[in-house]
């Protein structure tokens, strides 16, 4: 099925805090024989973007031999809407994610229905080490052998890709005066705010939404995440936020009856033998990604999903015809995440299939990109605990055979102290967070200065103000998108006045 990806991903994220078998946690890497450089030359086309690929150095920043190898990296471009270089119209380029790229760029809405107001030329760049962006010949096998090739796969060297290629694409195209304005949600919003602070000279802005630049080690609480994640479920239904929270003690006994892990198996429709940590982390990956994607009208980012699946899962958790049966409760809310089409007769659990190319995240989540997340408090949905870094140490050791560096994000581009730091030399960022998403305990929720805007919204959830606009959107969501861009006219109004090009 294609959900499995979600619970890897989230699995990494929370039950490294938990006391289980280092053996059992953490994503395979499926092996991959694409090989971009064999379609550099193909560059097919569909309605929304053209495919290409960009000659990438492996290593920006050693003077190595091996930094000098390149790699093909997948770019895709929309020109339909541009205004020209000879009107120098504005460039819109997505910092691409932990993913495969088409992924992010067919539920990136924003940038395509604002282009043409702006007649702005669209990228959307890939990360290296995803999708099909991937070094040593294009073969993930090799990439992802162990840390000596992994080594080459960091936020830092994803930005300097992402300046190489703008640079070259400008100069190619004769619009070197064009103004880059740099999008990005989740992870990759973080990346567009990081950009627009590391490389000022190529980008004029940034809109970094659901950016959780600040949920890193002494800059955020651990229970901030799953915090939110309770509020959720609570704001819709007390009972359902108190069956929630009763069940995990309730599948913890029945597993250890004897015969409860048939029962278990049977109660949630498991393909197979059901391992209690596996049961344990399907429940909360459903929680945690419908909390993550609560949006006020149906989706198909994550899992198809109906509008406000929240108040859907406690509606199916609430209701009477279940009686007092928490795990059937418990079903048919895992059953709006899993299997909206009602077509699912079965749930595998081990199946490990990656169908946006996340796996790489695991090494991110080894070495620079230490979150935070699986603390809980006694008022939290899921049972009370303390994150552990030791436990993600001892799993990355055991994994890769390194030492995570906690402190080195905050240290590049800054954490503790931020709001501060940033008004001093900082400039043209929107920071979105609506906060019935999780990650917002670490994004940037105030205004930093006058052009460092904080854009708040109470019922928003991951990046919505991203998604393709509907007309079944409230009036909240439609208020935050017009604020976005006139905040980015305002940008680039101010770019051609200071450069003194005023296009006809």
């Amino acid at each position: 099925m294609a959900i499995v990806f979600a619970f890897l991903w989230f699995s990494f994220f929370t039950l490294l805090s938990c006391s289980v078998s280092i053996a059992k946690i953490g994503p395979a890497f499926p092996s991959s024989l694409i090989r971009p450089e064999q379609l550099s030359q193909l560059a097919t086309k569909n309605q929304l973007y053209e495919i290409k690929y960009f000659t990438q150095i492996l290593d920006h920043f050693n003077f190595n031999p091996q930094s000098y190898h390149t790699f093909q990296q997948r770019y895709l471009i929309n020109d339909s809407y541009w205004g020209g270089a000879h009107k120098n119209a504005p460039i819109f380029v997505y910092t691409g994610n932990e993913g495969d790229i088409e992924w992010f760029a067919q539920n990136t809405g924003f940038m395509f229905e604002t282009a043409p107001d702006f007649k702005a030329l669209l990228v959307f760049i890939e990360h290296r080490f995803y999708g099909k962006s991937m070094p040593f010949g294009g073969n993930k096998d090799i990439a992802y052998t162990n840390a000596s090739t992994l080594g080459y796969l960091s936020s830092t060297q994803a930005l300097a890709d992402y300046a190489t290629l703008i640079t070259d694409l400008k100069r190619n195209l004769t619009a070197t005066e064009s103004p880059v304005i740099v999008f990005g949600g989740s992870y990759g919003g973080m990346l567009a705010a990081w950009f627009r602070l590391k490389y000022p000279h190529i980008t004029i802005g940034a809109l970094a939404s659901s950016s959780p630049i600040l949920h890193f080690l002494n800059v955020t609480s651990q229970y901030s995440f799953n915090n939110i994640i309770s509020h959720d479920f609570r704001s819709e239904s007390e009972s359902c936020y108190k069956v929630i929270k009763g069940s995990w003690q309730q599948i913890e006994d029945r597993a250890n009856q004897q015969g409860g892990l048939d029962v278990l198996r049977k109660s949630f429709r498991i393909c197979k033998k059901v391992d209690i940590i596996y049961l344990e982390s399907w429940l909360r990956t459903a929680l945690a990604y419908t909390a993550m994607t609560d949006y006020p009208t149906p989706s198909n980012f994550l899992n198809p999903l109906p509008a406000y699946p929240v108040k859907q899962m406690c509606k199916a958790i609430d209701d009477p015809s279940t009686g007092n049966d928490t795990f059937a409760k418990l079903y048919g809310a895992a059953n709006i995440y899993y299997n909206s089409s009602g077509s699912a007769t079965c749930f595998d659990l081990d199946d490990d299939s990656d169908p946006h190319g996340l796996s790489g995240w695991a090494w991110q989540a080894c070495t620079e990109m230490i979150m935070p997340t699986g603390g809980n408090t006694e008022e939290s949905i899921f049972p009370a605990s303390e994150w552990d870094y030791e436990i993600r140490a001892s799993y990355c050791k055991n994994m890769f055979e390194i030492e995570p560096r906690p402190n080195w994000i905050t240290t590049e581009f800054g954490g503790k102290d931020i709001y501060r730091a940033l008004k001093r030399f900082g400039s043209n960022i929107i920071f979105f967070n609506g906060l019935r998403d999780p990650w917002s305990g670490g994004g940037v929720l105030k205004n930093i200065s006058k052009s460092i805007v904080a854009i708040v919204a109470n019922e928003g959830a991951h990046h919505v103000d991203l998604r393709f606009s509907s007309k079944e959107d409230p009036e909240w969501l439609k208020d935050v998108r017009k604020q976005e861009v006139n905040i980015i006219k305002t940008w680039i109004s101010q770019y051609y006045s200071d450069s003194e090009y005023f296009p006809s």
